[in-house]
């Protein structure tokens, strides 16, 4: 792959003025219908050899069309903030909007080999990481995204001979420190590049290896390819041929839901007791100094008034205000339907040391969504797997997760339905899709059974909360989390 991106093509000067102009105009005017009819988004992964001309390439495009609607991101260290959550974050907050253009320059790639190179990855978690990007590109393919990888390739001697070239012109020696450092380990990156362009390159994202010696012949190559893009960017993309399948099902899996003791209750005194006790459990760990090693995330789903807003209160007397943010969950605003679905939860990762409580999670994609059919069959089962994989890189980084599911029988449903609509400060928590929702609650039974069963990980557990007595699900859910915090910071 990289053998054919080093023999030679050159653009004269000549061929380049008449190429140039037309290029220009047709991708203004490609951006401009594109933000127009809030296609794509396009994104461009450019990577490849350093000195290869990655900057220039954006530089141009960003001289060509309109700045406004296109946003150029150089990742290079992660900041202080970054290293405090996982790796995946400061790409999942750089996507663009759709019917915007996205440039990232180096990003996860770079990052993947450079870790390789120093040793930080062995070889069997280096192909982990590659196959975990190849899902994270076919879930941005999946939402609509125009995914565009350019690597700019120079041969080591075209390495050489341009960095002396950059050299001269400025006079500025020490910023090229680092380009000759990768000079010397261009036989040893090489392999590696290989290995990545072959099992990252799908037909989802696939990559175009560019030449990078000529300037004009990357700039016109690079922008013919985005112009081809943009000009047939679908307004509806087309499924996948083989989209992922539905996991094994145990056989009547509804069960889990059906089957719960419902009956199990706390007394007033007995949930007084341990209300304070577990209260003040969790206080410690969340002030322990081992917890700065990590962050907790508390997921809260349940029936329609299972009491998710009580366990989140007696949870929340426990921290300190400083320390967590609650995250109300409702339908996606008209914002956030330009991104993926995952996207607004990212965005609320919180950092080591911080807890964030979802009230309504990611999980809406294969409840409500799935049930209420607000997106097609073919999304609520592919969401199963990334939000496995979601879930695998927060745990990875040292994440506690706790997911709750709350449950209440149909009967006691009813019962707090009633008594809402009869005290006035609760008549805000009842609404006619309340009722509504409960004409569905077999299929909700299902989807519920079903997400347990696909999303139930060693890593991030579902703990199924019996919730018809408040006080004991309150407590049952300040105990599982004492627990599987005291398991984290051993």
């Amino acid at each position: 792959m990289l053998e054919a991106a080093e023999v030679g093509h050159v653009i004269s000067k000549a061929v380049y003025a008449r190429q140039e102009p037309r290029l220009r105009e047709a991708l203004l005017n490609a951006q401009y219908d594109l933000s127009q009819s809030k296609k794509g988004p396009v994104l461009l992964v450019i990577s490849g050899v350093e000195g290869g001309g990655r900057s220039e390439t954006a530089n141009k495009f960003t001289e060509w069309m309109d700045p406004r609607h296109i946003r150029v991101h150089a990742f290079g260290p992660r900041s202080c903030e970054e290293l405090a959550r996982p790796s995946a974050w400061r790409y999942w907050r750089a996507l663009p909007p759709k019917g915007r253009i996205g440039i990232f320059l180096n990003a996860w790639y770079t990052e993947i080999v450079t870790a390789r190179l120093t040793g930080k990855l062995d070889k069997a978690t280096f192909e982990v990481y590659l196959q975990e990007t190849r899902i994270y590109e076919r879930m941005l393919f999946d939402e609509g995204f125009v995914l565009l990888k350019f690597w700019i390739h120079l041969s080591k001697n075209g390495l050489h001979e341009r960095l002396q070239t950059l050299e001269k012109p400025t006079g500025i020696h020490k910023s090229f420190k680092l380009d000759y450092r990768a000079v010397r380990a261009y036989q040893k990156l090489r392999p590696l590049w290989e290995e990545m362009l072959r099992e990252t390159s799908t037909a989802e994202a696939p990559w175009a290896v560019v030449e990078g010696e000529d300037e004009r012949y990357r700039h016109l190559t690079v922008g013919k390819v985005l112009l081809e893009a943009m000009t047939h960017a679908p307004s509806e993309r087309a499924r996948r041929p083989h989209a992922p399948g539905p996991t094994p099902t145990v056989v009547d899996n509804v069960r889990l839901v059906r089957e719960l003791d419902l009956s199990q209750c706390l007394s007033r005194a007995q949930y007084e007791a341990q209300l304070a006790k577990w209260q003040t459990r969790l206080a410690e760990l969340s002030r322990h100094k081992r917890f700065r090693d990590h962050s907790l995330i508390l997921a809260f789903e349940g029936s329609d008034a299972a009491g998710k807003g009580g366990a989140i209160r007696r949870v929340t007397g426990a921290l300190d205000a400083r320390q967590y943010v609650t995250v109300p969950i409702a339908a996606p605003t008209s914002d956030e339907l330009l991104y993926p679905y995952l996207w607004r939860f990212w965005r609320n990762i919180p950092p080591r040391g911080g807890i964030t409580i979802f009230d309504r999670t990611w999980y809406g994609r294969v409840l409500v969504e799935r049930v209420e059919s607000y997106c097609s069959e073919f999304d609520w089962r592919r969401a199963y797997e990334e939000i496995n994989q979601f879930e695998e890189q927060l745990t990875d980084d040292g994440t506690v997760l706790c997911k709750f599911w709350l449950q209440v029988s149909k009967a006691e449903q009813y019962k707090r339905f009633k008594a809402r609509e009869k005290t006035p400060f609760k008549r805000f928590k009842i609404t006619p899709e309340d009722w509504r929702n409960r004409q569905k609650w077999g299929a909700y039974e299902q989807a519920v059974a079903d997400m347990v069963e696909r999303t139930s990980t060693e890593l991030a557990p579902w703990t199924l909360i019996e919730a018809d007595d408040k006080h004991f699900a309150r407590i049952k859910v300040l105990k599982t989390i004492v627990r599987r915090l005291e398991a984290a910071l051993r």
